[in-house]
């Protein structure tokens, strides 16, 4: 090829790239600006999933904390229960004790005379007395059998007086027991409170997307007319979350809009997160939720028919554990339930407690198994509405499930 051809080609060339660049707005410049740019961008965001994560870990060692905070608190709600059903056994006894000695008091008031007299005049005397000997003999036996039933009175009156005075004594002996669990109790009590407001005031940004969707999805549920309405609406809304940020995320890419696509990806990926592990033949436990006594089991005669759950009557002030660990879906008062809490187990089931005074859970939070989200009524507040009672239940797929083997597996 030609010298001054070969040069032409090149100076066409030249021009061109020179007239391409100039079409596209960018200098060797823009180009290394952009560069910069995409690395800042890139190491920001691993900047903030670096501190996502730490702050992740960190709130799973206070959910441990906090779990382990009220093992000890229920543990403690236990021995003051039981220091008081001692105390309450002891004042029957002596009540008991009490009654028994009015009873042979009263027993042997008429009597009282007759032992004054035999005092004066012992029984042997009728045998001076001038009668004849067969009436002196059914004489001495009338008064010997008295007697002998004078001494049994007295007998049965000293050992019901002997057992009110141990019965006091116990009584008094378990009083500071009694004082000592209650102020444990407290103590520990306003330690774990102080946990959990201290979780509620650091929640981070990183459950926000998921957590705004499940307020959503918990305002739906406030709306429907049923227990397994609500679980199923808590269920589409949660869906329908995911699915809009699927394709808000599918269409910001198509438009080359990459923090909005980053950003509707974050957010599918929280709301596609498992809620928690569920329940299976490897993972059946349950934590009983609450300090207290069962009074009706799944199956049990009740007002609306068989029972749908297990019910407890709580010790006063009981707090109330996430039976399974995973995401609060509704936190508020619904229908004849009260204040109700419905957890999302993962994998389609649904753990559902009704009849708290106070919930300390949020929608929208995840929670561990064992941890607080919430109290019974005190007993400062008892007196007029009764101690209340917590109801349970356990769904899976929207349908009630007998809790009672997930809930004896954890032995």
């Amino acid at each position: 090829m030609p010298k001054g051809l070969r040069n032409g080609i090149g100076g066409g060339l030249l021009i061109l790239g020179m007239l391409a660049g100039t079409a596209l707005g960018q200098t060797p410049q823009d180009v290394q600006e952009a560069e910069r740019a995409r690395a800042a961008h890139a190491a920001a965001r691993a900047e903030a999933e670096a501190r996502s994560a730490a702050a992740r870990a960190q709130e799973q060692r206070l959910a441990t904390d906090r779990v382990a905070a009220a093992a000890r608190l229920r543990g403690l709600e236990q021995t003051t229960a039981e220091t008081a059903e001692r105390i309450a056994a002891l004042r029957a006894r002596q009540q008991a004790a009490q009654a028994r000695i009015a009873e042979r008091a009263a027993t042997l008031a008429p009597m009282l005379p007759v032992m004054e007299r035999l005092a004066l005049y012992p029984a042997e005397t009728l045998l001076a007395v001038p009668l004849p000997p067969e009436q002196a003999v059914r004489g001495l036996l009338v008064l010997g059998g008295l007697s002998r039933r004078l001494e049994r009175e007295a007998v049965a009156l000293r050992d019901a007086q002997a057992q009110a005075m141990q019965a006091r004594r116990e009584t008094e002996a378990e009083l500071p027991r009694l004082a000592a669990a209650q102020t444990a109790q407290a103590r520990e009590a306003a330690a774990l409170d102080s946990r959990i407001e201290a979780a509620r005031q650091s929640r981070k940004q990183a459950e926000d997307e998921a957590a705004d969707a499940a307020r959503q999805a918990a305002a739906a549920a406030s709306r429907a007319d049923s227990l397994r309405a609500a679980i199923a609406r808590i269920e589409a809304e949660r869906r329908a979350a995911e699915a809009r940020a699927r394709a808000e995320a599918a269409a910001a890419l198509r438009a080359r809009r990459e923090a909005e696509a980053e950003a509707a990806k974050r957010r599918q990926e929280a709301l596609a997160r498992p809620a928690g592990r569920g329940l299976s033949a490897a993972n059946s436990r349950l934590t009983v939720p609450v300090t207290g006594q069962l009074v009706r089991g799944f199956g049990d005669a009740s007002d609306g028919g068989p029972s749908s759950g297990m019910t407890w009557t709580p010790v006063p002030g009981a707090r109330v554990v996430a039976p399974c660990g995973g995401r609060v879906a509704f936190a508020d008062r619904f229908r004849s339930y009260g204040l109700l809490l419905i957890l999302d187990c993962g994998g389609g089931w649904h753990a559902v407690l009704g009849g708290l005074e106070r919930l300390d859970a949020q929608v929208g939070e995840n929670v561990q198994q064992g941890e607080p989200v919430g109290a019974m009524l005190p007993e400062s507040q008892q007196a007029g509405s009764g101690r209340g009672t917590l109801y349970m239940e356990l769904r899976r797929s929207g349908r009630p499930v007998d809790p009672a083997p997930y809930l004896r597996a954890r032995g």
